[in-house]
């Protein structure tokens, strides 16, 4: 029992510190979109950050998940495990971070941000330094040590929230002249309005660069080593995660990345191709809540299904939780679109045209979380090569849709080509899953709660009410009546419970025989 509770409270500390991350970004969307309301001046920011994505896969070459295998099969050598590793990653990032920097007034022309050579080579930095520490990060799971694990992360999100506000803020006023004015000669000397949102990127920078101070202790012991038949066996194993890592990025990352270069020109009159980017980019932001929860659940479910994967009653219990997991979302989806007014509020009235696209992408997640919820059946009888396959399948969808809708349908393209391909993988993994795996699942309740859910937001949308006061009350009564009649359906499942609580509260009746 203790080693179980070691695993649900790791895996508690470690859910925090990748929510909070999440987070991260959703916090700074009000400030960052009320001060550059321009949508257009976020549109570099929205390309160089998913660029980071699709760089980092690259850089670590899949290396975090060999520590882990290589480390647990030879545990009297993880040191060397851990200079090998680091080692390959360290020589793989300083190599391609110099042949970005070489080239970045190349890539500044090619990517048409003239005046953005600083932000692209702050971007490979950041790169480099995330490829690199994901070794000593991996190193600390495996050594066990969540919370130094949460504590680096915590300040690290902490310090890049406070940078945001300096930089954005307090430099930006002070400059301007709006107060302290006499702290405007050494302000001078770090902020220069041309940068703009480059900012974001340097405070993401200075916040990464702590790490080699805040986890200086987890190099210990690393000695620079590259053993020409060590790192062919590492690679051999790492190169093929990397390839399924990459193309679920591409397949996260193609909207952002296809956008402005094929929106016709005037496609939204008054609006330039990179204004629909930032726009896009920001409200895309919005839909964090459903990721949120799909990156607790798993964080919480890996361990748990794995532990229990020779249980009998396993494809039960995965049944009864993806019923519920579902539940949750769409309870997530429809009190989001329903508020979409007051959602809208966290984002400058420039970015709003695009808050349409937030209900399409909150189900597109939906089908994403469901989609890694029922496919614990490849990892427990170890056919993972079908995730491959589907992430794959899933990655060609989304390209060719992106490609097809952007000149059609704009931004709302992106979303919809992303919930097309999120469905497909969904699909494609239960019919295979019940080909390989069966598993008892609540079919016709999920798409009864799905399609209710979604027939219940489109009317909503249909009759839109401008005033805040009394739109809100009718959103919240109309959630509330919908959650009621979940419970009502699901009576059932609670009835047991409630009764045993009920019991719970009444004390014994004493017997007065002798």
């Amino acid at each position: 029992m203790s080693t179980f509770k070691k695993l649900a409270s790791d895996t508690a500390l470690y859910g925090i510190s990748t929510i909070l991350g999440r987070m991260l970004n959703f916090v700074l969307v009000p400030l960052q979109t009320y001060v550059f309301t321009r949508p257009e001046k976020m549109a570099s920011n929205v390309e160089l950050y998913s660029w980071v994505a699709i760089l980092l896969a690259i850089y670590t070459l899949g290396l975090e998940t060999a520590f882990f295998r290589f480390a647990a099969r030879r545990p009297d050598n993880r040191l060397q495990v851990f200079s090998e590793t680091l080692s390959i990653v360290t020589v793989v990032s300083l190599f391609f971070t110099s042949l970005i920097i070489i080239l970045t007034p190349q890539l500044v022309d090619w990517m048409n941000y003239p005046g953005q050579e600083l932000s692209i080579i702050w971007v490979a930095l950041i790169v480099a330094i995330d490829a690199i520490m994901a070794i000593p990060f991996a190193r600390l799971r495996v050594e066990n040590k969540a919370r130094r694990f949460v504590q680096a992360k915590i300040t690290n999100i902490v310090l890049v929230v406070l940078l945001n506000v300096f930089f954005l803020v307090f430099c930006r006023d002070v400059y301007n002249g709006k107060y302290l004015t006499a702290l405007k000669p050494i302000i001078d000397l770090i902020y220069y309005p041309s940068i703009g949102p480059g900012y974001i990127i340097l405070a993401n920078l200075i916040g990464n660069l702590t790490y080699f101070v805040l986890l200086r202790d987890a190099f210990t012991g690393f000695k620079f080593r590259l053993k020409p038949a060590e790192v062919r066996v590492m690679l051999a194993y790492a190169f093929p995660l990397m390839l399924t890592s990459l193309a679920g990025l591409v397949n996260s990352m193609t909207d952002r990345l296809f956008l402005q270069y094929w929106l016709p020109d005037g496609f939204y009159p008054g609006l330039t191709s990179k204004d629909a980017l930032g726009i896009y980019g920001n409200c895309l932001k919005l839909s964090v809540f459903m990721a949120l929860v799909i990156q607790s659940f798993k964080f919480a479910a890996d361990p748990f299904f794995f532990s229990r994967a020779e249980d009998k009653n396993s494809p039960k219990l995965l049944a009864d939780v993806t019923k519920w997991f579902i539940i949750a979302c769409v309870l997530i989806w429809v009190a989001v679109s329903l508020n979409l007014d007051v959602v809208g509020l966290l984002v400058s009235k420039s970015y709003r045209p695009g808050l349409p696209i937030v209900p399409l992408l909150l189900l597109a997640n939906l089908f994403l979380g469901v989609y890694y919820n029922i496919s614990f059946w490849f990892k427990l009888s170890d056919k993972t090569q079908f995730g491959t396959l589907i992430t794959i399948i899933g990655a060609a969808v989304t390209i060719g849709l992106n490609i097809l809708l952007i000149p059609l349908m704009g931004y709302m393209g992106c979303a919809v080509a992303f919930l097309l391909s999120s469905f497909v993988m969904m699909t494609l993994c239960y019919v295979l899953g019940e080909k390989y795996y069966p598993v008892p699942y609540h079919l016709k309740s999920a798409i009864g709660y799905v399609v209710s859910a979604g027939l219940l937001i489109y009317l909503s949308m249909q009759f839109p009410i401008a005033n805040l006061w009394v739109s809100i009350p009718v959103h919240m009564a109309i959630l509330g009546l919908f959650f009621v009649a979940i419970l009502f359906i699901e009576r059932d499942t609670f009835q047991p419970a409630l009764a045993r609580f009920r019991n719970r509260g009444q004390k014994p009746v004493q017997s007065n025989q002798v």
